[in-house]
């Protein structure tokens, strides 16, 4: 069945700002004075789901309003968290961005 994500405020990069809700997030002017913990993004500009999944068929509907750059995608749960990395396969990142306000890129692998 469908159900809301919720974001996982203690995953957050310092400069994201999340709902009050925890459905959405913003990118901030200033690094919020959070407190330091393994599971927040220190260099990626990142914040996770509240839930996770291993397996199945999963979809999101998201709105990004007029924004010309933005990044939507699933990692693995043991993405480096503390150092900036390639958002690539090999590194635990599936994602989709749009770069530019036109160019919609892909960063995945086929399925076998």
């Amino acid at each position: 069945g469908l159900s809301s994500l919720t974001l996982d405020p203690q995953t957050a990069h310092p400069n994201l700002v999340l709902s009050a809700d925890l459905s959405g997030v913003r990118h901030g002017d200033t690094k919020q004075p959070l407190p330091s913990a393994p599971e927040r993004f220190d260099s990626s500009i990142a914040v996770l789901g509240a839930e996770g999944f291993t397996a199945g068929r999963h979809y999101w509907e998201v709105e990004v309003e007029k924004k010309t750059k933005w990044t939507l995608g699933v990692v693995k749960v043991s993405v480096n968290r503390k150092k900036r990395r390639p958002l690539s396969p090999a590194e635990g990142y599936w994602v989709i961005m749009l770069r530019n306000g036109h160019e919609l890129k892909v960063l995945d692998v086929p399925p076998k």
